[in-house]
Formats: structure tokens, C-alpha cells, sequence
């Protein structure tokens, strides 16, 4: 099954290129020193190209979590039911992703999660997490 990818732009490259060898990479503004995700061309703080890229530890908790019975895209239908979450990571930023090797119907809010990949086209790697026991 193919993933679709966010944001496949210039300025996301860094962040894509990083997954081969899957590391999960962010921006860091150094003029506010505040971590920036998903990748921009200038900082939401500063307005000015002040980001850098860091790596990222990979772990972090759920902030927010639903179960999907019915998808909207067919192509998901085999994997129903999944988890959706919005990770809350170590480094003070969040992303959306996917819960995955997890009873989805018992992921909670505070459950400690660490990024895994699911292999796409390219070399390339998607981020998903799972529990960090």
C-alpha cells in the first residue's frame, strides 16, 4: 500500500532525504528558540529564515488520539481499524501520524510512543509511531 506524503516541497527535502536512513528531523528557530513542524521556508515565530534542521529523539506521548472504523480514502479500508494520533514529541513539537503494533482501541492520551517506519518508493521512510514500553 502506497502512503501519501506530506508537503513534497523545496523546503521539505531535508526532512524526506532524512528518512532514508530514518531519522526523524524538525526545524528549530534559533531567533526564538522554539522547535517548528511541519517544514516551512521561514519561521511561524520570526518571520525570518532563522530555522535549522535537528534531529529528533523519536519519542514522545499521545496528545490526542482517535480510532478510524470508516476511512475516508478506500486504499485504507484494509487497514480499519487504525489509530490517528497527534504526538506530542520530547523536543516540545507535534505531529499527526499513524499508531501502529497497538491494540488501537486501548491507545490513550499520555501513553508514551517512539517513532518506527513504514518503507515507501525511493528509499524513503514514513514516520508512524508505537508504544514505548
Amino acid at each position: 500500500m502506497s502512503r501519501m506524503t506530506m508537503g513534497q516541497s523545496k523546503h521539505a527535502e531535508p526532512f524526506w532525504e532524512a528518512t532514508k536512513e530514518k531519522k526523524l528531523m524538525y526545524q528549530y528557530c534559533t531567533a526564538t528558540d522554539k522547535p517548528v513542524f511541519y517544514p516551512r521556508q521561514i519561521s511561524p515565530y520570526s518571520l525570518k529564515d532563522t530555522l535549522e534542521w535537528r534531529e529528533s529523539s523519536g519519542k514522545g506521548e499521545v496528545y490526542a488520539v482517535t480510532v478510524v472504523h470508516k476511512p475516508s480514502m478506500p486504499m485504507y479500508m484494509p487497514k480499519v481499524p487504525y489509530a490517528v494520533a497527534i504526538v506530542e514529541l520530547d523536543e516540545g513539537y507535534r505531529m499527526m501520524t499513524e499508531i501502529v503494533n497497538a491494540d488501537v482501541e486501548k491507545v490513550k492520551v499520555g501513553d508514551r510512543v517512539k517513532v518506527t517506519w513504514e518503507e515507501l518508493s525511493g528509499g524513503k521512510n514514513y514516520p508512524v509511531f508505537e508504544p514505548d514500553a
